[in-house]
């Protein structure tokens, strides 16, 4: 629909606005969501799909271009943009360089530079089996002819979107979601996304705040089959990104039954499956389940883009039984091949289990808690509530107390003030987050970028306080905060959250905040250790 009006505007400059483009129950994509309207002219060299990619973007992509033009350098730039916005790994370039570079990654034979089986060369689709069967758990040997290798998970995710769907048909999402499956799904795919809206509060049969549960999968099914829309696949990320959520197998189960029941296919993106770094969460790997309720529709990809801290190598790979599904997509390999040099160290590096487990993994692991320990210790000094996970490079924190009406504008009026202050950070509506106020830190850093950038982000959120609390001296006591979602032990810091309604409100907010402080600050902890006490 949105394409089909482009075109209709004609050759004439038309402003995207006059636009109306009517999501499905609110759950389907919003052009509106993730497209820059302002001063939108339709260029005659381009068709309709041109003019609508043109436009696709959104605070993620805007902060992104933003950050290229002006990064960070300790030496060279030193009051650039620090980048807590992109979801890479920074911490173990030492590791990766040296091992990439040593002497067995080098080698070249005439059959990686000639075109490959479209699927992948046969020695690395047996690797991958391998691997998987090992990292996953597999009750069985993987088979390598299940095995497809292409240039990354955004390449998977547009394939399998192509060759399962229709244009104009669906697939189901819960949100809040990584931004980047849109991009691929449906501007790439054209096939849309019905989203099962995620919330902080815990209701019902929820245990956990943004917990997916199959009562929400199937009203989001039901409601979209009600407008006519045709939903033919589910998207599972897990660990999930950016709640950092991991499914238990009891909860992977309930999904695959409740895909089974409806006849939908299961996309399953494990790529942050060995960046849990905490040993008490346990992940569990689809592939390692002792019986897939619908082995024909489940279809499991990974990649070493970020388990392996290595984003700029492209590389995904996916697992299916389903041949005709295996060979439509290895028919797409043909745009999104990975090149032979790349398939041979990609190979190398999956083979050496004992690099991998002894040097690569207990570093990376110790190197993100760490990270991880630092970023959260700051927000729980500053009073930000946030989910306290153990899975992939982010955290899901709560500046919902940072916005005075509680709307995506302000969201997005914060986020440019972060910006402004050169640091990036991705806001909730990228992720289309049902409830303005979240963002999402990618604490996978340095510790000098980390300290640099928290200290930023600690001055905008110092600065926002002074003006509410300017702001609601001026005003009476009101509230138009009702419906604020409560919270759980599992959002730390806060037992119920409540925004600061008048100025004696605020006032005891502030004093529990300072109190806070000094309990951090104070050497009482420092003395009386737990290892004391035991």
């Amino acid at each position: 629909q949105a394409l089909s009006e482009i075109e209709g505007m004609g050759g004439r400059a038309g402003n995207l606005q006059e636009m109306r483009v009517r999501p499905l129950a609110k759950r389907t994509v919003d052009m509106h969501g993730f497209c820059n309207p302002s001063g939108f002219q339709r260029s005659p060299y381009l068709s309709a799909r041109g003019n609508f990619a043109s436009i696709f973007q959104g605070s993620s992509e805007e902060g992104y271009k933003a950050y290229h033009a002006d990064k960070y350098d300790e030496d060279k730039n030193p009051n650039g943009i620090i980048n807590f916005g992109t979801s890479e790994n920074k911490l173990c370039f030492d590791l990766m360089s040296k091992r990439l570079t040593q002497a067995d990654m080098n080698m070249i034979d005439p059959p990686l530079l000639q075109y490959p089986d479209w699927k992948g060369h046969l020695f690395l689709r047996e690797e991958v089996a391998r691997f998987l069967t090992y990292y996953c758990k597999a009750p069985a040997p993987l088979k390598a002819e299940n095995v497809i290798v292409l240039n990354g998970c955004g390449s998977l995710f547009s394939a399998l979107a192509t060759v399962l769907c229709d244009p104009g048909e669906a697939v189901l999402i819960a949100t809040p979601f990584y931004g980047g499956i849109t991009q691929s799904v449906f501007l790439y795919g054209n096939v849309k996304l019905v989203y099962v809206y995620l919330d902080s509060k815990v209701t019902g049969t929820s245990t956990r705040p943004f917990q997916l549960t199959v009562e929400k999968l199937e009203k989001a099914l039901q409601d979209a089959r009600a407008e006519g829309v045709s939903v033919r696949a589910l998207i599972l990320l897990n660990p999930q990104n950016p709640l950092g959520d991991i499914y238990s197998l009891s909860e992977l189960r309930d999904y695959l039954e409740f895909a089974k029941r409806h006849e939908l296919h299961v996309i399953v993106d494990e790529i942050y499956m060995l960046s849990v770094f905490d040993e008490s969460a346990t992940f569990h790997s689809v592939l390692g389940m002792d019986r897939l309720p619908d082995p024909q529709r489940t279809h499991v990809m990974w990649g070493i883009t970020k388990d392996f801290a290595v984003s700029g190598i492209r590389f995904g790979t996916l697992y299916t039984e389903n041949q005709d599904v295996a060979n439509a997509v290895a028919s797409l390999c043909y745009f999104h091949g990975v090149c032979g040099p790349v398939q041979h160290k990609v190979a190398q590096l999956l083979r050496d289990r004992d690099w991998i487990n002894q040097v690569y993994l207990r570093a990376n692991h110790a190197r993100l808690k760490a990270a991880h320990t630092y970023v959260t210790d700051e927000l729980k000094t500053l009073g930000v509530p946030f989910l306290n996970r153990n899975a992939g490079f982010f955290v899901w924190i709560d500046f919902r107390k940072y916005l005075k009406t509680g709307t995506f504008e302000e969201e997005l009026l914060l986020w440019k003030r972060f910006l402004d202050n050169k640091v990036l950070l991705s806001c909730g509506k990228a992720f289309e987050c049902g409830e303005p106020g979240w963002f999402r830190i990618i604490f996978a850093d340095k510790t000098h970028r980390l300290q640099l950038g928290m200290q930023r982000i600690r001055k905008v959120l110092e600065e926002r306080e002074q003006e509410i609390l300017a702001e609601e001296k001026e005003q009476p006591c009101q509230s138009d905060q009702d419906g604020k979602a409560d919270s759980t032990d599992e959002v730390i810091f806060v037992s119920c959250h409540q925004e600061p309604t008048c100025a004696s409100s605020s006032s005891l907010g502030d004093l529990i905040g300072l109190l806070q402080q000094q309990m951090r600050s104070s050497d009482w902890l420092q003395k009386n250790t737990a290892e004391q006490f035991a």
